[in-house]
């Protein structure tokens, strides 16, 4: 599994070096809760995800424990990556965290994206936001 974490990170921290910076809009709160079986609302496959953004993937890529495909709209870019699991998405954070960005993170999913397209995101998706690095250890 982490060979496959880790040559998925590549487009997820792409996706984050093309967001910026985080803006520190999850905060602490952000991460209160995550990777500890908490979820925030029901599961979404990444094509139910882009339907509710009016996305349509592009770019999809897949492995076992995850899928991925980017998106473009009036909201801006974002990548959407699926996970099997919870486990395995809390496990995919751990390793992009180091990097940066700012992410949306949902039930066995997240998106990644600039501050201001992920909190757009959200109301469409739920989720929670928080940046990167900041929560790094």
């Amino acid at each position: 599994m982490k060979r496959e974490l880790a040559a998925m990170l590549l487009v997820g921290a792409t996706a984050a070096a093309c967001g910026g910076g985080g803006s520190g809009t999850g905060g602490r709160d952000g991460m209160a809760g995550m990777g500890m079986g908490s979820s925030s609302g029901p599961a979404a496959s990444i094509e139910q995800l882009a339907a509710k953004t009016g996305c349509t993937l592009t770019g999809r890529r897949s492995s076992d424990q995850l899928r991925q495909g980017a998106c473009r709209t009036a909201k801006g870019r974002y990548t959407l990556v699926g996970f099997d699991s919870d486990k395995d998405r809390d496990a995919w954070l751990d390793e992009a965290r180091p990097w940066g960005g700012s992410y949306l993170v949902g039930t066995r999913w997240v998106a990644v994206g600039t501050p201001e397209t992920l909190q757009a995101l959200r109301a469409d998706v739920g989720g929670t936001v928080m940046t990167g690095a900041e929560h790094a250890h």
